[in-house]
């Protein structure tokens, strides 16, 4: 047994000190593609336990990984050290006055959250498409959004209060002003030297103004670097850096969110178009409408489910350069439903379709059609050859670029014999997610994996100047591209924050930064 893995023995009750072979392996991946296997697993039920994994950690000077779901799709929840397994101590609820806040712990389920809210006509802001299955914690470390929270509701831009320990074991509850008091006495210099980044930052204008640029679409590539522009207090800076990330500057055992408003009314229609082009054009026009959703799909993609029980004829008549939007708006009324339906049909006039947009309000249609867009995931990886993983990489572009972005990122995964590839994404935010099939047993094929995530970078960054990371998070895939997507100054920023909090790069290394490009 190893020296971390006794140190544990002697502070955590037995069966929360994990060692053996099998139950290792079973924790050595995520829903990524990486595979790490932990030297233990510590699963912590309480921020003592924590504390006690952390201690033994940097005594033994092996580094930590907290986990959540372990839904994580960049490789953000492994490690071949110590895994810190989030337990149900953690899976905390207390509603806050008019359910216009919630405060949770990192182990609550993101969709039972929402269940409990929604007797209140509120909801949580992020909406990840796994919110049934990842937690809280997740959705905050990797500042998760979806199909319809888009930039304004996710964890960033909600969360109100925070419980977090820092690699050192110490506590900060920054909605506990005695315990904020204390803290702000024990990391004086941890706090004045954010407050001194940020001030720095701000008095930047060219690097301020690339990171307000940046964060107008969806980014989740580096750290939340916009916290030292909207914040001047350093407990609010630290807040907002920890927001996205994933576990590398502290662990988040509690977060407390402003809700937002869950309208009871919905409707939804799944419009084709004759091609990519004209689908972006609806797009823009669509940006500036009251629509909570539109969602972007390629004709691969409808390929991949066209088949599938109850689904539109017309999927399987389309051409072979037609695409979809899925559009979904919601109203606290049904006359409000009414008025946004009529605003989409005009923002909609002159735009080429295959055939005329129709909403429906019917709980069943509007299931079917969601089906369409949450089944291509799934489809390619139920077809997939034996002996190769399902890749899902998400990025995002400046809405207007978005169409011939689109045209591009076909033709480079053409290009690069990807030909079972698909593309969808949530198209308000200009957030593309393509989804293909690799093989890494052959070294032939890791180069040609190589190859084409080169080519990907280069489209996203010095073509149209996007981000490679769009909602995933950074994880390990992305680590070695920040500086790329994000200039050497920032870059060193990013580094000089993750000192600052983990000198001793004990929390989660090779994640978010990684100057190892293999």
């Amino acid at each position: 047994m190893s020296a971390v893995a006794e140190a544990l023995r002697r502070t955590l009750p037995a069966h929360q000190v994990i060692t053996d072979e099998l139950r290792c392996l079973a924790y050595g991946t995520d829903a990524s593609f990486y595979r790490l296997i932990p030297e233990v697993i510590a699963v912590v039920e309480s921020e003592n336990d924590l504390k006690s994994v952390l201690t033994a950690a940097r005594a033994s000077r092996r580094p930590v990984t907290f986990r959540a779901a372990g839904t994580s799709l960049s490789g953000q929840a492994i490690t071949d050290g110590v895994l810190a397994l989030i337990g149900e101590g953690f899976a905390s609820y207390e509603l806050g006055k008019d359910a216009g806040k919630v405060r949770v712990g990192c182990g609550m389920i993101g969709g039972e959250v929402n269940r409990r809210l929604a007797p209140h006509g509120r909801k949580i802001g992020p909406d990840p498409a796994s919110i049934n299955a990842c937690k809280i914690g997740g959705i905050a470390a990797n500042n998760a959004s979806g199909m319809c929270c888009g930039t304004a509701q996710n964890s960033y831009r909600t969360v109100a209060g925070m419980r977090v320990m820092l690699a050192d074991g110490t506590l900060l509850d920054t909605e506990d002003p005695l315990n904020v008091d204390a803290f702000s006495r024990s990391h004086a210099v941890l706090l004045g030297e954010l407050e001194r980044l940020g001030r720095d930052t701000r008095n930047n204008g060219q690097l301020a103004e690339r990171i307000r640029h940046k964060f107008k679409i969806k980014n989740t590539t580096g750290y939340s670097l916009n916290a030292l522009v909207d914040y001047e207090d350093p407990i609010d800076i630290l807040t907002h850096l920890m927001i996205g990330s994933e576990g590398t500057l502290g662990f988040i055992s509690r977060i407390t969110y402003e809700t937002v408003v869950e309208d009871p009314f919905k409707a939804s229609a799944l419009v084709f178009f004759p091609d990519i082009r004209s689908a972006c054009e609806a797009v823009i026009r669509l940006k500036p409408q009251p629509v909570s959703a539109v969602e972007l799909l390629d004709r691969p993609a409808l390929h991949s489910v066209e088949n599938k029980p109850g689904l539109p004829a017309i999927m399987r008549e389309l051409g072979e350069e037609a695409a979809a939007l899925l559009v979904e708006v919601r109203a606290a009324t049904v006359d409000g439903l009414k008025e946004k339906i009529s605003a989409v049909h005009a923002a909609l006039a002159g735009v080429l379709t295959v055939e005329p947009a129709i909403f429906s309000t019917d709980p069943a249609t509007c299931d079917m059609y969601w089906k369409v867009r949450k089944g291509t995931f799934p489809s390619v990886g139920a077809m997939r050859r034996t002996g190769t993983t399902v890749i899902i990489e998400d990025v995002a572009f400046p809405i207007a670029t978005l169409a011939d972005a689109t045209l591009d990122l076909q033709a480079l995964l053409r290009h690069h014999g990807y030909h079972e590839a698909i593309i969808f994404g949530h198209a308000l935010e200009g957030n593309l997610h393509f989804v293909f099939t690799q093989d890494f047993s052959e070294q032939t094929e890791i180069d040609r994996y190589a190859r084409f995530m080169d080519d990907v970078c280069d489209l996203v960054v010095n073509k149209y100047d996007g981000s490679l990371k769009a909602e995933h998070g950074t994880g390990r895939n992305m680590a070695p591209f920040v500086e790329m997507e994000w200039g050497k100054e920032a870059a060193r920023l990013m580094r000089r924050i993750k000192t600052l909090f983990d000198p001793d790069t004990l929390l989660n290394p090779g994640v978010i930064l990684n100057d190892n490009p293999a």
